[in-house]
């Protein structure tokens, strides 16, 4: 083992920063664990100025052990994730290796593919301290508080789709929609439909550009019948792949600019006219819809004339035949792998009282709703232009994950039962899974590597010319040149706690004092040796081995 001063030299060459005691309990100075935390510690924080003349060979290990990080003090209000204690990990960590074994069975298939197989296993890792995490720390009292890494997945990790709901939203309210009227235009497409969408990204593209050309179109008419010409609006569209039930279910919630901006004077910012949108041009955008989608898929040669169902050749199911059968069955409701491959979803009925009741409640029709064929438009909220929480509420709804964890309950006998927001008409109240099912219905619910869920259009596109002169975020003027935004930037991590759960999250509650992030530990070796040091849990939750298939017991 090297001795004092060496092994003071070499944390000094690696930047490890030794400055501001912050005291240990004597209990803990003379632990064997300590020396070793102290020494991974290295991995942390780099501080250039700190050189190997600071430090002195009477210092003595009993010194050395007073720069170990305390137990932090959390804010009021603010409580670590902690992913595995939840039904959602439990799940994923005893039978995701099991899953993965028996899909890969056919040795013509190519199996799931990566970008689920790397979403779900990067969600076993996501918000665990033993796999590395961020280091805060008070300048003044030298408090720290560690900060896991995240998945950053896009499909199943409700964390992170909430950091990217949070930020999306915000970022919607100050710098791109202007301080105007907004309705939410929601369009539900036909079954058959879903499925051919959820693999086809150019098809989905051209659906969603005639939709939006059909509002648009609604739009321009009514501010010709009022005099208004070479009116334009905009649009925002997330796509959503998801429904209540954990369906693949393609729709498009699209928040709308409600009315248009009119060109003003050659030096002047256009003018925003607000216009009063009705029931029967509702009605009128969705039969359009649908006529166009249809004469879309006509030249397509993915419908006949007359007929609703998709036809043509299915190169999805020739190239992943797993995926594609997960995607069908998940749009169906009907279960794709395992013993019950075909048989649709067990359902979670309510009391008989209930259900009686929910029959007899009568069917009203919901304003500004209209239906033509299959296809379902909603057109009913709206938003005023000094509504910005309204707002920012209905952008995070559009943006909100695909699982909502509360409702996500493991039954003793292993199954697995997701509850719905409100009972069905018929009663459902939620959906009954064994574990493999229960993946299958995630896996389908990952999205595309690469596929963009978020569009903008007309004044909001980012090549419109317009969208300098209407958009609320900042602006930057050079000589002679047109105004253009600031790049875009995060927002950090803090902030949206504050803005979110108004939690000061930076803000040590031992002095009052700011935290600033110091450095990252990467390495799971440092990151355990830490953690064992501080007490807190070291374990790394990897998934379980794969387990053999249930075998029938013979009475001989």
């Amino acid at each position: 083992m090297p001795g004092r001063l060496s092994l003071l030299r070499s944390w000094a060459q690696a930047g490890s920063r030794l400055s501001g005691p912050c005291p240990v309990p004597d209990a803990q100075r003379d632990s064997p664990g300590h020396l070793a935390a102290r020494q991974a510690a290295c991995h942390i924080v780099a501080v250039p100025h700190l050189t190997p003349a600071d430090f002195r060979p009477a210092r003595t290990l009993h010194c050395i052990q007073r720069w170990m990080p305390c137990p932090p003090l959390l804010p009021p209000g603010y409580r670590r994730r902690r992913p595995e204690s939840g039904a959602l990990h439990l799940i994923l960590r005893e039978h995701l290796e099991t899953f993965l074994e028996r899909v890969d069975e056919d040795p013509c298939s190519p199996g799931l593919a990566s970008f689920v197989e790397a979403e779900l296993r990067g969600y076993l890792r996501c918000g665990i301290l033993a796999h590395g995490f961020a280091r805060c720390r008070c300048a003044t009292c030298k408090d720290d508080i560690l900060v896991a890494f995240s998945c950053k997945g896009r499909g199943i990790c409700s964390s992170c789709a909430g950091r990217r709901m949070a930020e999306g939203a915000a970022r919607l309210v100050d710098e791109v929609l202007p301080r105007v009227p907004v309705r939410q235009w929601v369009l539900t497409l036909p079954y058959p439909l879903r499925y051919r969408l959820a693999w086809d990204s150019a098809l989905l593209t051209e659906v969603l550009n005639v939709f939006l050309s059909e509002v648009t179109a609604c739009y321009a008419r009514l501010a010709r019948a009022r005099g208004l010409s070479e009116a334009k609006t905009g649009a925002y569209t997330v796509i959503q792949r998801f429904s209540g039930s954990l369906a693949l279910n393609i729709h498009l919630h699209s928040l709308l600019l409600d009315g248009v901006f009119v060109p003003g004077d050659a030096e002047q910012a256009p003018v925003f006219q607000p216009l009063a949108v009705k029931e029967a041009d509702v009605l009128a955008v969705v039969r359009s819809t649908e006529l166009a989608v249809l004469r879309l898929l006509e030249r397509k040669g993915l419908i006949e004339p007359e007929e609703c169902l998709p036809r043509g050749e299915d190169e999805f199911a020739e190239q992943q035949p797993l995926m594609a059968g997960l995607y069908q069955s998940s749009v169906e409701g009907r279960i794709a792998v395992g013993e019950r491959r075909g048989l649709a979803v067990r359902r979670l009925r309510g009391l008989p009282s209930s259900r009686q009741a929910a029959r007899r409640r009568p069917k009203r029709k919901k304003p500004m709703c209209a239906t033509s064929g299959a296809f379902d438009l909603h057109a009913r909220v709206r938003i005023r232009a000094e509504h910005r929480g309204e707002l920012e509420r209905l952008a995070r709804y559009l943006l909100r994950p695909a699982i909502a964890l509360d409702r996500l309950r493991l039954l003793p006998g292993g199954m697995v039962a997701y509850d719905l927001r409100a009972p069905w008409a018929d009663g459902t109240t939620g959906f009954l899974f064994s574990p493999m099912e229960f993946i299958e219905k995630l896996a389908a619910l990952v999205p595309p590597k690469g596929r963009n869920l978020v569009r903008y259009h007309g004044v909001l596109a980012p090549g419109s010319r317009l969208r300098a002169l209407v958009v609320p975020g900042k602006r930057r003027r050079k000589e002679g040149a047109p105004p253009k935004l600031i790049p875009r930037t995060r927002i950090p991590w803090a902030d949206l706690l504050k803005r979110v759960f108004s939690i000061e999250i930076l803000r040590c509650v031992r002095c009052g004092g700011w935290r600033e992030v110091m450095g990252v530990v990467k390495d799971p070796l440092a990151a355990r040796k830490i953690l064992e040091h501080l007490g807190m849990d070291t374990e790394a939750y990897e998934p379980l081995p794969a387990r053999a298939p249930p075998q029938l017991d013979l009475a001989l």
